[in-house]
């Protein structure tokens, strides 16, 4: 299965929903808080393009807000 990272920030409903999503299915997944690690920030906005949490990296694919069906596609679920 392909890497999993999952940037988010505190206070972000649909951060938790995509949290908990991830862990129902028992995918793996690296989180970046971009709140408390400035890198994090930085590699989101200037590496994949993107200004807004959730944002998911998954392999070399980058997903922007909580898209389940692309989500579940490139997971193979």
């Amino acid at each position: 299965m392909a890497q999993v990272i999952l940037f988010s920030q505190p206070q972000c409903p649909p951060c938790e929903f995509a949290k908990n999503y991830l862990k129902e299915h028992g995918i793996t997944f690296v989180e970046k808080n971009i709140a408390q690690n400035t890198a994090a920030r930085k590699e989101l906005t200037t590496r994949y393009q993107s200004f807004s949490t959730p944002t998911f990296v998954i392999g070399s694919e980058v997903v922007i807000g909580f898209d389940q069906a692309r989500i579940e596609a490139l997971l193979s679920l």
